[in-house]
């Protein structure tokens, strides 16, 4: 079987997208992570949706996590406010950034060795040059069980 069999379609944004805009689309369709391009539309990175979490939880709590407990609820409610005016380039962790791509005659066993040593939930697929589709962990490994 091979990557482009079991890309899918899948939400992608700019690294000049809006930060928020972002988050809310992660949440709103419950996504491991979401592929950013660059401005050419080219695969660029992945943004984990638990590296947006990180982002929004102030440092000193992600230290000690004990902290998270005295923090009032208004504090908690104002968390995705750091969000506010930042773009995705500015909650991209570095080492997601040239995260690899798969290409669309990669076997799921390649897909999988990608996947798994740069530690990302999804992988975009490439075919002539351009975005294909995604492969998500779930997807790869429904369709590595399946056989």
């Amino acid at each position: 079987m091979r990557a482009e069999e079991i890309a899918e379609d899948f939400p992608v944004v700019t690294i000049d997208s809006d930060a928020l805009d972002a988050a809310r689309m992660l949440a709103e369709h419950r996504l491991p992570g979401i592929v950013v391009t660059d401005t050419s539309g080219k695969p660029y990175a992945v943004l984990p949706a638990s590296q947006v979490v990180r982002f929004i939880v102030p440092r000193y709590v992600q230290d000690d996590s004990s902290l998270a407990g005295v923090l009032n609820e208004s504090m908690a409610d104002r968390a995705a406010d750091k969000l506010g005016g930042k773009t995705v380039r500015d909650v991209l962790p570095e080492h997601l950034l040239n995260v690899p791509s798969a290409n669309a005659d990669d076997t799921i066993i390649e897909v999988a060795a990608t996947m798994a040593r740069v530690r990302s939930p999804l992988i975009a697929v490439v075919k002539d040059g351009s975005l294909h589709g995604v492969i998500t962990a779930s997807r790869l490994l429904a369709a590595a069980l399946k056989h």
